[in-house]
């Protein structure tokens, strides 16, 4: 996979990421619906993808700012061919340092019990992992993962990409 750089997500970006669906997410899809356009209208400035070179979409990052004051990663993925690279950690870096500037304090993402890979990935970034019985509805628990701002990223702060 070639250099990316990070930008703001555009409407468009969701069509490309749902006919490449696949290549995001494998077999564990989450459903296509939670690809809403509204993460691009209502919260442009915390929607982020990486684009390869030739324009291909590597990996993206739709998140909120949340009233509490938690910048909420709603979902992230790279796709198939540039896993292991750091790039799903840029763009937290990316979502952090905008999140800050819209006045969030701390990181949030939600997760199954089930999801190892996801666990694992926000422990080496140091959130707190929490299981919530119920959360996902009755019966259906879900790890509440959270991280202080503070100190995020390690060893200074990203800049999030103008517009």
């Amino acid at each position: 996979m070639s250099e990316v750089t990070i930008g703001r997500a555009r409407v468009g970006d969701l069509d490309e990421i749902l006919r490449n669906y696949e290549r995001f997410w494998g077999d564990r899809t989450p459903p296509r619906s939670l690809h809403h356009p509204m993460f691009v209208y209502e919260f442009g400035d915390t929607a982020f993808v990486a684009r390869q070179a030739d324009g291909q979409i590597a990996g993206y990052l739709l998140g909120f700012v949340a009233p509490a004051g938690d910048g909420y990663i709603h979902l992230v993925a790279v796709r198939d061919d540039g896993r292991g690279r750091g790039l799903a950690r840029r763009l937290y870096e990316v979502f952090a340092a905008a999140a800050a500037e819209r006045g969030a304090t701390a990181l949030k993402a939600i997760t199954s019990p089930q999801n190892e890979g996801s666990i694992r990935f926000h422990r080496k970034l140091g959130f707190d992992v929490t299981r919530v019985d119920d959360y996902g509805g009755t019966g259906r628990a879900r790890l509440v993962m959270r991280r202080s701002l503070e100190g995020f990223p390690p060893g200074g702060r990203a800049r999030p990409p103008e517009q």
